[in-house]
């Protein structure tokens, strides 16, 4: 009999983390590492949140908090899920949770019994199926293709249903793809789940404000699902705020009590300084704040850049991701060339081939249900993908 729990044995290290902790190592051998794994705002944290987290230590608010967060901050979680997704909810239906990546943790926990179904559209975030898989669940994956820019059907959702769907998860903007789905298309699958009132769809939302082409739309906002609605959002993104750790859920008061009472058994209350600067991000206006706001477009100039550099490289198929910070290219077309030492069978390959030859790290799209593409993340300096490009390129071209 092992020590190891035969689930956590059977559990997959996060393939995003992994390649950042390598990219680590590497540059602390001296290597110069240009690392566009991470899927990790470049920015720091705005000055007015930072201030109202240094005036919170100064008011003491260093003791517990309540276990699904402070009052005031779920105020200002519906406030701002009125002002900008004109949702309406109550502060008893919102919990805050240490990251998005717990809240959605805490839902699936909360949902799942053995071998009842997730439908998961790829690609995918590297973590929700193996959360799934450790809530006891079974992910049922659905593929997409980069010809329609990885977006999922209503019939495809249909057709992958069983008796065993419990739930469907998605994220729009979409880590890795950048995929943004419109109303329209939202209200097509909303069709679906209104035909199955019994199915949770957890709509992950962590991208919402780096959106380039269009506004958010949540499917939240159909009135005949909404109760069947989870939405997974936080502060790590828009507004650069990743080691605060910070996120919450949003849905139905049934899931919000078991989300609650499972948080209370494992971590308690999320941290009380984050809380308080969390109050101050909620309660700004993203398009109307400067630091925000500027912090958006620079991302998009850089999607724009870093697809025209792409596309000079033969081999790299991409689209035009309409949010997030990632490219999600199809690199199908250097399997099995070589450059006569190494001969690249798989995306993974190609991942390892270009970190040790042009010392670029990147994510292989195996780790987020696509085995035929790889993850660059632009959240970084221009110079730093114009010469991240330059390297791959001349690394490509070594392949025959």
């Amino acid at each position: 009999m092992g020590i190891i729990s035969n689930k956590i044995n059977q559990l997959q290290e996060s393939a995003t983390l992994a390649m950042t902790k390598k990219s680590r190592e590497l540059k602390a051998q001296g290597k110069d590492i240009i690392n566009l794994s991470i899927g990790e705002p470049d920015f720091n944290t705005p000055e007015f949140i930072k201030d109202s987290a240094i005036e919170a230590i100064k008011q003491n608010y260093t003791h517990y908090t309540p276990v699904p967060g402070y009052l005031e901050l779920r105020e200002a979680i519906v406030k701002k899920l009125k002002r900008d997704n004109n949702l309406n909810y109550k502060a008893s239906q919102i919990v805050v949770s240490t990251g998005a990546k717990q809240s959605l943790s805490n839902v699936f926990f909360s949902i799942l019994n053995p071998d009842e179904e997730v439908i998961i559209p790829a690609p995918y975030w590297v973590s929700y199926a193996d959360m799934v898989q450790l809530a006891e669940g079974i992910p049922v994956i659905i593929q997409t293709e980069i010809i329609h820019d990885f977006k999922v059907t209503a019939q495809e959702i249909r057709n992958a249903i069983t008796p065993k769907t419990k739930a469907f998860i998605f994220s729009s903007p979409c880590n890795p793809t950048g995929t943004v789905y419109s109303k329209k298309e939202l209200r097509a699958i909303a069709d679906v789940f209104k035909e199955n009132p019994n199915i949770i769809v957890i709509s992950d939302e962590i991208y919402e404000h780096i959106n380039f082409d269009s506004q958010h739309e949540s499917i939240a906002q159909f009135d005949d699902i909404k109760d069947q609605v989870v939405i997974i959002n936080g502060v790590s993104k828009g507004f650069a705020m990743t080691g605060w750790r910070l996120g919450f859920s949003a849905g139905n008061q049934e899931i919000t009590n078991a989300c609650v009472k499972l948080q209370g058994q494992t971590t308690s209350g999320t941290n009380s300084i984050a809380q308080r600067a969390a109050i101050t991000a909620f309660e700004a206006i993203p398009k109307e704040n400067t630091e925000i706001a500027d912090m958006v477009a620079a991302f998009q100039k850089r999607r724009d850049l870093f697809i025209s550099l792409l596309n000079e490289i033969p081999g790299f198929k991409t689209n035009v991701p309409e949010g997030a910070f990632y490219l999600f290219p199809n690199v199908e077309a250097f399997f099995g060339k070589t450059d006569g030492n190494i001969t690249i069978k798989t995306a993974t390959d190609l991942v390892m081939y270009l970190l040790d030859e042009a010392l670029v790290a990147l994510v292989t799209g195996d780790a987020f249900g696509d085995p035929n593409c790889i993850r660059f993340s632009y959240a970084t300096s221009t110079n730093n993908l114009k010469l991240a490009a330059s390297r791959i390129k001349e690394a490509c071209a070594k392949l025959k």
